[in-house]
């Protein structure tokens, strides 16, 4: 199944070869010539599309190893949160915690370090994430989100790549086109008065 399935896809290629690149007394050189860069196009697209899942792989992976760098623990806030300033969600709060060797730590969370700072009170219990020396991080992305943003990364760069290469066809295009109007024009200076009766 699998080597009628390739035969078939060879077949097909073999196919839009012949109709961009074959000879036919229809076709114009500009034709081929357009046929020639949609190819090229579409061979430089897919290659630059190749490495995008290799790519969100190695992201994904880099963020896991980075969440498994972090160990969590639990911070008491000695105060209330605070905003750090007027008109901003952002807020400050002074805490303790364990670090990963056992030593009590004192120090500033901020809502990027600890999200659940926000609106608590002293005395409260807050989820903290620490490096091996005991200061605070940034929560790791869980797998779902990592994925996600592996994802997303991973077709905006084929996208971007996409979008750059029509951008560098679409001239040519343009180029081809007026080749075309130019080279019509002269035949038809020729052509159209054998067309018609009038003098």
């Amino acid at each position: 199944m699998a080597g009628t399935t390739r035969t078939r896809g060879a077949a097909r290629l073999v196919r839009v070869a012949r109709l961009l690149v074959g000879r036919s007394l229809l076709r114009r050189p500009t034709d081929r010539l357009e046929g020639f860069v949609c190819a090229r196009v579409g061979a430089v697209c897919r290659a630059a599309g190749a490495p995008a899942p290799g790519f969100g792989q190695r992201l994904y992976q880099g963020q896991r190893a980075a969440a498994a760098r972090l160990h969590p623990a639990t911070a008491v806030l000695l105060q209330g949160s605070a905003s750090s300033s007027a008109g901003t969600s952002e807020a400050t709060a002074t805490a303790r915690w364990r670090a990963p060797d056992g030593q009590q730590r004192k120090g500033v969370l901020t809502t990027l370090t600890a999200p659940a700072i926000s609106g608590a009170r002293a005395g409260s219990r807050v989820q903290v994430w620490l490096t091996a020396t005991g200061q605070p991080q940034q929560p790791p992305a869980t797998p779902a989100e990592a994925g996600f943003s592996a994802l997303v990364l991973s077709v905006g760069a084929v996208c971007g790549a996409a979008v750059a290469l029509f951008l560098c066809y679409w001239p040519c295009r343009l180029a081809i086109d007026r080749r075309r109007l130019a080279a019509w024009g002269s035949e038809w200076t020729v052509t159209g008065p054998k067309w018609t009766t009038r003098r």
